[in-house]
């Protein structure tokens, strides 16, 4: 989602991380596809990058999508949501190379197994699942636009890199953005997508 806040009296809610660090992580993804699809070594299956509004007021955007959609959702193969990750929360101040992982084995195992590959193969980030748990009390899971996906059976993963003293503050400004943990963190989810872009079949789904 590209919106915040917003502005309230004379304060300026900038989301530096919340959530322009996603949404410049995706368009740089997409100029990445687009740069390999004009070299004539594009991926054998459509991509739909997809930036919506409305996700700080009740994930709106994403649920207008999935009410009309670009393409029929029994076609779409897996939705991979990225939301905060140019930051560093407190429990990973000794080691920025992580991101949190959620959702990804809630409907398809094997989407779970695809982007451990990818990360092993890679990116070699830490991932963490600890927002990830059944009984995470934050649950992350179901406040993302991911979730509008995952709610219609498709499977999804949420990359997030927790929250921090500027989480929802004027003060989550960009200069406080670590770009270099973004970068890898995009390229993660590029490979994700490339390899779901490109297999003979489609991930199942094999958990309710």
């Amino acid at each position: 989602h590209y919106d915040h806040l917003g502005k309230k009296g004379e304060d300026v809610y900038n989301g530096a991380d919340d959530n322009a660090s996603g949404t410049s992580t995706v368009l740089e993804i997409a100029q990445a596809f687009a740069d390999a699809d004009n070299a004539g070594a594009g991926p054998r299956r459509s991509v739909l990058f997809l930036l919506v509004s409305g996700e700080e007021k009740g994930l709106l955007g994403s649920q207008y999508y999935v009410e009309n959609p670009i393409f029929p959702l029994e076609n779409t193969v897996a939705n991979l949501n990225i939301d905060m990750v140019g930051r560093v929360d407190e429990a990973h101040e000794a080691d920025p190379n992580y991101i949190y992982v959620i959702g990804a084995d809630r409907l398809s195992s094997e989407l779970h197994d695809i982007n451990e590959k990818m990360n092993a193969n890679y990116t070699k980030l830490t991932l963490d699942y600890t927002y990830n748990e059944e009984d995470d009390p934050n649950r992350y899971y179901y406040r993302s636009d991911h979730y509008n996906f995952a709610e219609r059976g498709i499977p999804a993963i949420f990359f997030f890199n927790g929250t921090h003293d500027d989480y929802h503050m004027i003060s989550d400004t960009s200069e406080k953005i670590r770009f270099e943990k973004m970068a890898v963190i995009g390229q993660l989810v590029f490979h994700n997508i490339w390899e779901l872009a490109n297999r003979d079949k489609r991930i199942v789904v094999d958990k309710k």
